[in-house]
């Protein structure tokens, strides 16, 4: 049994793991739950991607894991691990992490800013001998801290809009802003978004119907007809490089009682067209988009908002796919891959507030080459 040092700190996020409960029998538990799961966060920040290659890193890293906690026993094999990921509660697990989350930054509660929410599948989880589909994770991310605040599993024979429902309810959001495609764009999301005091700004297709026809009608007749400027605001703004020029109109309309008297949509404010026009080596594509929401805000800050959404595109999914390989990873028994695309979210949340400039696979290779800097992302 190793020698305890007096210098052994227990990071403190592991406190608000202690509700988990433990699947396995504990009269057969060898390795306690709080040094496993430090062991697979410190084994995926320093870029372990599986089972295997986390319970090689225990093997080769025990000192500096024993900086934290004792691990008298050593460290499991890449089956014990399998094995009790896939019996975890994901959504006890996951409550933790939310709860973590929430005390990693203190302005969740408060103006937390924009919160988009967004769906992405795990694509490598599926499982053709059980006929088992690969698992669809619906994730909210903080636009301004950059952080993800919490995920949820769709149920496999459901889809987004009921799982949109419970991650909100996961989340303290009051204050903030939360930003959709046109996917969660019901009455009953809306609902609880402002019933939870917060605003929304929600994509508008054809799922909605006779409302998504009224806006679009509304808006060709504003273009045709020249209609004055004073019911409408609009913002105007083009970017450039490499031979790509992007071209952006925001119009926006908050005199809608003609549409609430129609619809009666709970919070409606506002209604929002964006008019893409993007030009490349000659070739011009133009799309319109809309979107409701519950704000009446400038179309500068509309703008802002709507753009903001596409962050959890560009720096969560995108990132889980090239940084941690995402898409890659075949983990799928039980709830294994839901438990491990949450460990990957907090991994990510930790190095998104490690020390340094560096990118984020730079931190990851800084974190499995030097021990000193794997500490203090631990300690954060």
């Amino acid at each position: 049994m190793p020698q305890m040092s007096d210098s052994r700190t227990k990071p403190v996020f592991l406190q608000y793991f202690e509700p988990v409960e433990d699947p396995r029998q504990a009269a057969k538990i060898l390795y306690p739950f709080e040094e496993i799961l430090l062991l697979v966060l410190c084994a995926v920040i320093s870029g372990a991607d599986n089972w295997t290659s986390i319970a090689l890193y225990g093997q080769k890293k025990l000192d500096v894991l024993r900086r934290f906690l004792p691990f008298a026993d050593g460290t499991p094999c890449h089956d014990q691990l399998g094995i009790l990921f896939s019996r975890l509660d994901m959504e006890q697990f996951q409550q933790c992490f939310v709860n973590w989350v929430a005390a990693l930054h203190e302005t969740l509660d408060k103006g937390a800013g924009v919160i988009a929410i967004d769906g992405k599948t795990l694509r490598r989880s599926f499982d053709t001998a059980t006929n088992k589909a690969a698992i669809h994770v619906i994730s909210a991310w903080a636009c301004e801290q950059k952080l993800v605040l919490g995920q949820r599993k769709v149920d496999d024979k459901s889809n987004e809009i009921t799982a949109i429902p419970e991650l909100l309810a996961l989340l303290s959001i009051e204050g903030a802003i939360i930003t959709i495609d046109a996917m969660g764009c019901q009455r009953k999301i809306c609902q609880q978004i402002i019933a939870q005091k917060a605003d929304y700004v929600i994509g508008l297709k054809g799922n909605q119907g006779s409302l998504r026809d009224d806006v679009e009608l509304f808006f060709d007749e504003h273009d045709a007809r020249d209609i004055a400027d004073g019911f409408i605001k609009q913002n105007h703004t083009v970017d450039g490089d490499h031979g790509r020029i992007e071209e952006r109109r925001y119009v926006l309309c908050s005199d809608i009682d003609w549409l609430n008297q129609r619809h009666q949509w709970p919070g409606l404010e506002s209604i929002i067209m964006v008019k893409y026009r993007r030009e490349i080596k000659g070739q011009t594509k133009t799309v319109r988009r809309y979107y409701i929401s519950s704000l009446n805000e400038e179309p500068e800050k509309m703008a802002s908002i709507i753009r903001n959404h596409w962050q959890i595109e560009n720096n969560l999914h995108w990132v889980m796919d090239m940084t941690y390989r995402q898409d890659e990873c075949r983990i799928r028994t039980g709830n294994a891959a839901a438990n491990f695309a949450t460990i990957k979210h907090a991994a990510n949340n930790l190095l998104q507030k490690a020390p340094g400039k560096k990118s984020l696979p730079m931190k990851r290779h800084s974190a499995a080459w030097d021990d000193d800097y794997l500490v203090k992302i631990i300690k954060q």
